[in-house]
């Protein structure tokens, strides 16, 4: 297991970045600028301008970056966008061009060994691209012979589920409900997603215990809760916008409480760019109590919170948990409290890293209110307990009451702009038999019924050459994924793979025998049908369906709407077999929208909905404080506190982003927030771990993870003293995605475990 393949890793770099002390606030002036720096250098001057002046407006275009709400009613009209916002509109919008001049310019090979931000920053792809076996370069071939060709690719499968369709969350609902339909008239169900690499582990645990895989807030219970945790997350950077419902939050007098092994600026302060005291002044305190829980301290500390309150319901009836709300919407709660009884403090301590008085802290103030929020992101979903992670913030919730109510509830904060939605419009490898019934009416076909596979098993399916085609709707699948020499090898194993992509990215260039690149429209972009110019349609983390409209011209006469992208590979595939009058909908995405409405609950009047500012919410049952399980009851679960042998020499790896990327798009090589210019290659540790290895900062490192398939290997890093727990590390996504093994997955949702591998760091030597 210990190779690396050229081309497929990104190259090393050519020294050690900048190492300065990390920021104590986010926001402020240095957001703004940098904002327009981005802008100006992508789009112009004038057009940047009037392009972030339309972003998350209600006339306007949806972010193509995070999933975080806007206002149901207001929206600002001096910048309803933050910085990294900002970074992913420029990137999209950008005047550059990567035509077939380009292709014919740079070999697949050359383009291989090039580094993530040098390939995102050549510009937008123009016209569809062909990698023949054995050829070099990738040239130019025409829509009509792309889609044949594809077509006879799909129907010379031996059967359907040779064929795999990954989703990235940034397709519109339109797109993907075209999409999921083609991929189940063609009679499989492989429809992973980026879900399954994130988020998957908060659907699978609120599924089973509240009995909607969705959160359960709006945006305006920020300004009612009394209490806020912040749990695995970095706002400041991953969700800008977030920060403003924070300060809103605590001008209103509630807590908040930031637990994460790393502090994050954007927890600190907050500079709010649209107030005066954002550019001169010290912005807003945000969190009150900084728990720094060591990786995967999560279950134990929040075991010890819940221990604290059952201990003083015990001592005080009433003085600890809302027992009227237990008995009449939960069950399980007896064998959920006589296992925090049981549960030791020495336990608790050990598995968080935390002080006793520390989480007796936390709880003090959780028994004060039923108003409680608990969000979290991929610092809890991205373990081997990551479902269990998500079930014991659950468990916190429902002690205290704290669903149904102003102020109160769960918050997976989503990534992508429109993964959630994808999911909503049945873009999964495991649908529901309900939603088949309703799709095969409407359509007139029979869905398949057996499960597809998510993204991990759809890696191991390519490996073993049970998968012969991949096909992405967006995404960087390569990069995005774990195991990242095993995916190579996965990927190079099919017949062909086919990317629907704005900009060119690393998964263009570790390819099957054959290859196409197919250019489709952003979400900036204006999308024109024969009825004339088109919106479509987001769900963002609060469960909100709006309408985004683009306004820039297209990149090129050749970009074509990824819902055309589908119509035409379905007319190509499935000829006279479907009924589905492909070219009509697409030619008026109303018809679209129609069709969700009969198949979909909660789009009723679905077209006269989106229309109004704002758009409208789905159905959300426990938001109202009826859960939407079968006996509709919530469900306390039991969970161990995990525990992690580790060899003397071992750490616990975490990967993490930078503040200058989104996802796999690398903006620029700089982290301001924690110090870090010029470089990506880092490690994070802990000053003490530093010295057993007698490293000092800036010095040259290989990280190693053993298990028992072998050894991986990732080169060139360079050690980065910081605040992080001992015997903790943490380092970029995706450039130490290679440690990440491929069986490393969350129990039950099989999401990759890339928030905790054991990894070595060893002391770089010369050659």
């Amino acid at each position: 297991m210990s190779k690396i393949t050229p081309g497929v890793q990104p190259p090393l770099e050519s020294g050690p970045p900048k190492i300065t002390v990390r920021q104590q606030y986010a926001g402020g002036a240095k957001a703004v600028a940098m904002a327009f720096k981005h802008a100006q250098k992508r789009m112009g001057a004038v057009r940047g301008v009037r392009t972030l002046a339309r972003l998350n407006q209600f006339k306007g275009f949806d972010c193509p970056g995070c999933a975080w709400p806007d206002g149901d009613d207001h929206r600002s009209t001096g910048a309803e966008y933050c910085e990294n916002g900002a970074k992913a509109v420029a990137e999209e919008a950008t005047a550059k061009r990567a035509d077939a001049a380009f292709f014919a310019q740079h070999s697949v090979r050359d383009l291989a060994q090039q580094s993530d931000h040098w390939l995102g920053h050549q510009g937008r792809l123009t016209e569809p691209m062909i990698l023949r076996k054995g050829a070099s370069h990738y040239a130019p071939i025409s829509w009509d012979d792309a889609f044949a060709h594809i077509a006879g690719k799909l129907n010379g499968l031996d059967r359907p589920d040779e064929a795999i369709f990954y989703t990235s969350g940034r397709t519109s609902n339109e797109a993907a409900f075209l999409y999921q339909l083609f991929v189940r008239q063609f009679g499989t169900n492989n429809l992973p997603d980026c879900s399954n690499m994130c988020h998957e582990s908060s659907g699978t645990g609120l599924g089973e215990t509240i009995g909607i895989g969705k959160g359960t807030v709006t945006l305006d219970d920020f300004e009612r809760s009394k209490l806020i945790f912040v749990i695995g997350q970095n706002p400041g950077t991953n969700h800008p916008r977030m920060l403003l419902a924070l300060q809103k939050a605590k001008r209103a007098g509630a807590r908040i409480v930031q637990v994460n092994p790393l502090p994050e600026a954007g927890l600190v302060r907050f500079k709010n760019p649209q107030e005066i005291g954002g550019w001169i002044g010290e912005g807003t305190a945000l969190a009150d109590l900084f728990i720094q829980v060591r990786i995967n301290g999560d279950v134990a500390l929040l075991k010890g919170i819940m221990k604290a309150l059952i201990e003083a319901e015990d001592a005080e009836p009433g003085a600890g948990v809302e027992g009227a709300f237990i008995d009449e919407k939960t069950e399980g709660y007896r064998a959920f409290a006589e296992d925090l009884r049981q549960t030791s403090w020495a336990e608790i301590v050990e598995g968080s890293g935390i002080d006793e008085d520390q989480i007796r802290a936390a709880a003090a103030w959780a028994a004060e209110t039923d108003q409680i929020i608990i969000c979290w992101a991929m610092g809890l979903t991205q373990h081997v307990n990551g479902v269990a992670n998500i079930q014991s913030c659950v468990n916190l919730l429902l002690m205290r009451g704290a669903f149904g109510k102003p102020g109160a509830g769960a918050c997976p904060v989503r990534g992508h702009s429109n993964v959630q939605g994808d999911r909503t419009m049945g873009i999964w490898e495991k649908p529901k038999p309900a939603f088949l019934d309703a799709l095969g009416r409407h359509f007139g076909f029979e869905p398949p019924r057996h499960h597809g596979v998510d993204a991990v098993e759809a890696i191991k399916a390519m490996h073993k050459g049970e998968g012969r085609i991949f096909f992405a709707m967006g995404g960087n699948f390569l990069s995005a994924t774990p195991d990242t020499e095993y995916t190579a090898e996965a990927l190079q194993r099919c017949d062909l793979t086919v990317q629907i992509s704005t900009k060119l990215n690393r998964s263009h260039l570790i390819t099957g025998a054959e290859a196409l690149i197919l250019p489709c429209l952003g979400r900036s972009d204006l999308d024109t049908q024969p009825s004339g110019p088109q919106f479509v349609t987001v769900e963002n983390s609060m469960g909100v369906v709006h309408q985004s409209n683009g306004a820039l011209p297209p990149p090129s006469a050749q970009t074509l709407s990824e819902p055309r992208i589908v119509a035409r590979l379905a007319e190509a595939t499935l000829g006279a077999a479907s009924a589905v009058p492909w070219a009509h909908l697409v030619d008026d995405y109303d018809r679209i929208r129609d069709a969700i409405e009969a198949v979909i609950p909660g789009f009723d009047d679905y077209n006269v909905r989106v229309r109004r500012p704002g758009g409208f919410y789905l159905p959300n049952g426990p938001r109202s404080g009826e859960f939407s399980t079968e006996n509709r009851r919530a469900k306390f679960t039991v969970h161990e506190i995990p525990v992690h042998a580790l060899e003397p020499d071992e750490l616990m790896m975490m990967t993490v982003r930078s503040h200058d990327q989104y996802n796999t798009t690398i903006y620029g090589l700089d982290d301001r927030y924690r110090g870090i210019y010029g470089g990506r290659r880092v490690v994070f540790m802990h000053p003490d771990d530093m010295a057993d290895r007698d490293l000092g900062a800036g010095d040259a490192v290989d990280l190693t993870s053993t298990y028992a398939d072998g050894v991986r290997r990732v080169e060139g890093f360079y050690a980065v003293p910081y605040d992080i727990p001992r015997r903790c590390v943490a380092t970029y996504f995706p450039e130490a995605n290679p440690l990440v093994p491929i069986h490393q997955v969350a129990r039950r949702s099989n999401t990759p475990a890339s928030k905790l591998i054991k990894v070595r760091v060893h002391p770089r030597r010369s050659p």
